[in-house]
């Protein structure tokens, strides 16, 4: 859906993500997450650091692909005060990387996991979803064990594109709730419930829905949502 590649990937989300900036998505996105200073897992073209910058957060975002922070350079612009970029793999960090993000004392993380190329995911031919879903749950896990390493984190905040039957949404919530708290979160010292578990629909997005419908045929009546959940310190 996001392309194979990363020039592919950064191409979609040009003309999507300021689809998503002028529907308010990421400006709603950025309005849900508490503290101001905020580690960013994975910034892609920028479109969501440029919310959280417009609110007046600090921002440290982490991101694994180079072409990536180019683009979000070329968004904002290196002299922006309230940024730092760092070229790192949050399942991976060094010694270095580490110790900057423990100076930095990031108060919130967000993982907003809108996309990534199939290069990254892995995806390949029918076994695409399994592999993006793969991806996915290593991702969420490394953005929440490194929160528990840092005690400054008292909030971690992840967003992801899917789709959902819309009549079902509150069941749907708690399904997202159980999902992150028995993959994402165990074990670990935070813990997150159904009030922090909302939903955003992406109106008009009728390209997006009918690959959704493609990817979850099982769903019937699906509309494609944004799934935000807010997970608490309990340390």
């Amino acid at each position: 859906m996001s392309g194979a590649t990363v020039v592919e990937f950064l191409a979609y989300w040009q003309g999507e993500g300021e689809r998503y900036v002028r529907r308010g998505d990421y400006e709603w996105m950025a309005g849900l997450v508490p503290g101001q200073r905020v580690l960013e897992v994975g910034c892609g073209p920028g479109f969501g650091t440029q919310a959280l910058l417009a609110r007046g957060l600090v921002v440290l975002a982490l991101e694994v692909l180079p072409e990536c922070l180019a683009a979000t350079r070329a968004l904002l612009g290196d002299a922006h005060g309230g940024l730092t970029l760092v070229e790192a793999d949050v399942a991976a960090l060094d010694d270095a990387q580490f110790a900057q993000i423990e100076r930095f004392a990031p108060d919130a993380m967000v993982c907003w996991l809108m996309g990534a190329p199939a290069d990254t995911t892995g995806a390949a031919g029918r076994d695409d979803g399994q592999r993006v879903a793969e991806y996915r749950e290593s991702v969420h896990r490394a953005t929440a064990e490194l929160a528990a390493r840092l005690p400054s984190v008292r909030t971690l905040h992840f967003v992801d594109r899917t789709a959902i039957p819309w009549q079902a949404k509150d069941v749907g919530r708690e399904t997202l709730v159980r999902y992150h708290s028995g993959k994402t979160l165990a074990g670990l010292p935070f813990v997150a419930g159904t009030k922090g578990a909302l939903y955003r629909k992406l109106e008009g997005d009728a390209l997006e829905l009918a690959q959704l419908r493609r990817a979850y045929p099982a769903v019937k009546g699906v509309t494609a949502v944004l799934a935000s959940l807010l997970a608490e310190r309990t340390d």
